[in-house]
């Protein structure tokens, strides 16, 4: 029997269309986790482009890299740069089961 071979799961790599990549950060936001929406920006910035993603965010490559990167904890305005660099929107809703008050 042959050895079988594996290769670590990327999600950059399955983020192809901005529907893909919409729902994938809004999966990310609904867990309420800070460090997984980071790395959720991040995973879609690699699928659309670093360099890209840096340059139209007003940012650089490096810069984005360490705020989104595990150890990283970027400003808002930095998250909301990248946001609009990959051509997303945030947006808020009541929490289920909560009401305003």
């Amino acid at each position: 029997m042959g050895k079988t071979v594996t290769t670590p799961w990327d999600p950059a790599d399955h983020l192809d269309t901005a529907e893909d990549m919409a729902a994938f950060l809004e999966a990310a936001l609904e867990e309420g986790d800070p460090a997984l929406v980071a790395a959720a920006l991040g995973d879609i910035a690699r699928a659309k482009g670093m360099s890209q993603v840096a340059r139209e965010a007003g940012l650089g490559r490096e810069s984005l890299y360490k705020a989104l990167s595990p150890s990283g904890n970027p400003e808002f305005s930095t998250i909301m740069k990248v946001v609009s660099a990959l051509g997303l929107r945030l947006h808020a809703r009541p929490a289920s089961g909560k009401s305003a008050a």
